[in-house]
């Protein structure tokens, strides 16, 4: 009999409670986007109250408030429409109306970087601040909206891992999970992905961030950062996509494993294409900035 851990009776509702006919309720997935960005503002203010650590101190704490607007506004934007765009442009070109509704689910991490790298850009050129120490910030605290979105992704439950009979494998209750292939023996019992990303995206990439910022005085060198933070994310999530299942818009019993491209007789998801420019420019960044004296 395989080994496995059940998984944990938590409801995706925080609480709720029906007023005139609507049902109201406090998600975790809502709760982790509120913490994240709570604790990437507490964390920004801290930085840029430590001189020591820059050249020059990049923004004010009026505009670090200013800023965090700009983030929100990146983050549901950009993770909603990426994906639309990456993921499932044919259902939502039929019902153009469905895109408003993000409370059904889908957004793509991707998408909302992108929507955070936009907003980056235009508040730094509004405010005539340095794109590059500003970008740096963000960066930093990235890791901290990462890691309670995935945990959240696991309460849900959703973005389950592929079938395994490893000691720590989950048996996820929905019942999508519970679908192996033909040829599988036993229960249905699939990688936590979700934990294996909240772990590498989350907390060891923030703590070595972290120790880039507070102990090797990163941030004095602008950019760097960021290209850490492009590098480790992307590094990352394509090491996760081969336990992670495979989005449900690229399988099919020809292709059960969701490759989109084929190469070297190596197949790649769309997580993985959409991290290696992540990865091209992170890599290219930490060549081309060097630690000023």
């Amino acid at each position: 009999m395989l080994l496995a851990l059940p998984f944990p009776n938590i409801s995706p509702e925080i609480f709720a409670f029906d007023i005139g006919g609507f049902h109201l309720a406090l998600r975790w997935y809502a709760l982790a986007y509120i913490a994240g960005l709570v604790l990437g503002w507490r964390y920004i203010l801290l930085l840029i109250a430590r001189p020591k650590l820059w050249h020059k101190v990049p923004m004010t704490k009026k505009q670090v408030e200013d800023l965090m607007t700009w983030m929100v506004l990146g983050v549901i934007l950009g993770g909603r429409l990426g994906y639309v765009i990456f993921y499932d442009p044919a259902t939502y070109l039929a019902a153009p109306l469905r895109i408003l509704k993000v409370w059904e689910g889908g957004m793509s991490f991707h998408g909302g970087f992108a929507g955070v790298v936009a907003g980056v850009v235009l508040f730094a050129w509004k405010n005539k601040l340095p794109m590059l120490s500003v970008g740096d910030v963000v960066a930093v605290v990235s890791p901290l909206g990462l890691l309670f979105g995935r945990l959240a992704n696991f309460i849900k439950p959703e973005l389950w891992g592929r079938p395994t009979d490893l000691p720590w494998a989950v048996s996820f209750p929905d019942p999508r999970a519970q679908i192996c292939p033909p040829d599988w023996v036993g229960a249905c019992l699939r990688h936590p992905s979700q934990l294996y990303e909240a772990g590498l995206e989350g907390l060891v990439l923030g703590l070595v961030l972290s120790w880039l910022v507070w102990r090797r005085g990163w941030l004095k060198a602008p950019g760097r950062i960021i290209g850490v933070f492009l590098l480790g994310y992307g590094l990352s999530r394509w090491l996760v996509e081969y336990f992670r299942q495979p989005d449900a818009q690229f399988t099919s019993p020809d292709n059960p494993i969701g490759y989109i491209y084929m190469f070297a007789g190596t197949g790649v998801t769309m997580g993985q294409l959409l991290s290696l420019p992540m990865i091209i420019i992170g890599l290219w960044m930490l060549l081309k900035i060097r630690a000023q004296p």
